[in-house]
């Protein structure tokens, strides 16, 4: 991917130069992704029944996570201040207006509808809120959005259930996937293999969470049971060198967050985080921000993360990013115009 040569990873040089890149991202969750200022408004709209604080300056602490369950907790209580449509549609603009800021040309969102038909906003409300919020961020801001539905497994098999109904019947326009996310401990991904048929017949795409808080075998399962076509995070992939063989062979993209696999205390140090051994071993890496305020995080220091960790110049970025356009489910016109995007940015800077 490029090694250091004139400038330093890390520096203020390679964070200008990713600042300015264009970028595609995979792996980022709709509610996750709302800013402290949204959540702060969200929960003074909603007071009552919520520790969920008001102030924007106290989410971070909030925000501070003791282990993955903990993380899953938060982050539920976060998802219980959208209940209407109207929360449903400004939340979404939102998050596209913080991608814009980060040069973000291409995202695909992943939304777990369930949570809120769950909670009471009806389900065509919500289709139309998500879709007014698309066409608005693509036609206001250059931004494009995709959208995965997953099924939270915490919620079990009626989640599941809704879910895949909602995805294969009530299917938006800018629906291309079908996800699972939530823990994975205690919520084994074959039991889940009916609803992913269904999705995966109706033409989406299979993008489970996987081997994030788990070993190896979870990742196998979300492959042989799931059909997966990439991994959410796969962190814990490169324990079995059989595994590492399969992805490698089979060109199956791994969703990397490396920021939130340290929150979430899934990763002890960012020193220890197996990128390096995936990047080594020719895997497929995505660089994500998963669910960038709540880690005080973004896509940008994702790939500066990346590069620190990694030792690589501008070069070697650009590379990164071009890997989630390959791994994206962009029609083959936008991948061209967003890699060639993407190109021209090296260029310009080495000029």
């Amino acid at each position: 991917m490029g090694n250091p040569s004139g400038s330093t990873a890390g520096s203020g040089g390679i964070e200008a130069f990713i600042a300015g890149m264009p970028k595609a991202e995979l792996h980022v969750h709709h509610v996750g992704s709302a800013s402290p200022r949204v959540v702060a408004d969200l929960a003074a709209r909603h007071q009552g029944g919520t520790k969920v604080p008001t102030d924007p300056a106290a989410l971070a602490e909030y925000f501070r996570f003791t282990d993955f369950a903990h993380f899953i907790q938060v982050y539920l209580s976060v998802v219980d201040l959208v209940r209407d449509a109207e929360d449903v549609r400004s939340l979404t603009y939102g998050v596209a207006e913080d991608m814009a800021r980060q040069n973000i040309r291409y995202a695909e969102l992943t939304i777990t509808p369930y949570s809120s038909v769950k909670r009471g906003i009806p389900e065509v409300a919500f289709m139309e809120a998500i879709e007014d919020a698309r066409l608005r961020a693509e036609k206001d801001l250059g931004v494009v959005l995709r959208w995965c539905f997953d099924i939270p497994g915490e919620a079990g098999l009626e989640s599941a259930e809704v879910t895949a109904r909602l995805a294969t019947e009530l299917a938006p326009e800018g629906l291309v996937s079908f996800g699972l996310g939530g823990p994975e401990i205690g919520v084994p991904r074959p039991q889940f293999k009916p609803f992913f048929d269904r999705a995966r017949a109706a033409g989406l795409h299979s993008v489970p969470h996987a081997g994030e808080a788990t070993g190896p075998q979870t990742v196998w399962d979300a492959i042989r049971e799931l059909g997966a076509e990439r991994i959410g995070h796969g962190t814990q992939s490169v324990k079995d060198p059989a595994l590492v063989d399969y992805l490698g062979e089979h060109r199956i993209p791994l969703e990397v967050c490396p920021t939130s696999n340290i929150a979430t205390r899934v990763v002890e140090r960012m020193e220890d985080h197996p990128i390096k051994q995936m990047v080594e071993a020719g895997l497929l890496v995505t660089v994500n921000s998963d669910d960038p305020p709540m880690f005080g995080t973004d896509l940008n220091t994702e790939y500066a993360v990346a590069a620190r960790l990694l030792g690589l110049d501008e070069a070697g970025v650009s590379a990164l990013a071009r890997n989630a356009v390959e791994a994206s489910f962009l029609d083959a016109p936008g991948k061209a115009k967003l890699v060639a995007e993407i190109d021209a940015h090296l260029a310009g800077w080495r000029r």
